[in-house]
């Protein structure tokens, strides 16, 4: 039987990344640690950061339920949220063509801060 990771270009590893914090975990500690490449390791730390930013999206979200004008600060989340959403399906397409394209407002700032992964 022939070995999976020594035929992986890391973008399986890349596309799992996306699949929530739970996809990056898997993608991280299963595919990327024994098999590290350009691809992969690219695709992880855009995608950390995009699950991050998403994160704290989503507490701003809970916290901002309570708050007066609620109604305008929802929507504006609402929109936030679209925008990640866009950017989310903009970075899977590049992970699913094998290729290193930023994901937009993401990608290059991740590059930098996760630059040891």
């Amino acid at each position: 039987m022939d070995d999976f990771s020594s035929k992986d270009d890391g973008k399986l590893a890349g596309i799992i990344s996306y699949f929530t914090i739970v996809g990056w975990l898997i993608a991280y500690f299963a595919l990327y640690q024994n098999n590290k490449t350009a691809l992969a390791s690219y695709q992880i730390r855009q995608t950390l950061l995009f699950h991050l930013v998403s994160m704290i999206v989503s507490y701003a979200a809970g916290a901002l339920l309570f708050s007066p004008g609620a109604s305008f600060s929802l929507t504006i989340l609402w929109l936030v949220r679209v925008a990640l959403f866009i950017i989310w399906v903009i970075g899977l397409i590049g992970a699913i063509g094998g290729q290193r394209k930023p994901m937009p407002l993401i990608g290059e700032p991740a590059q930098s801060v996760f630059s040891g992964i």
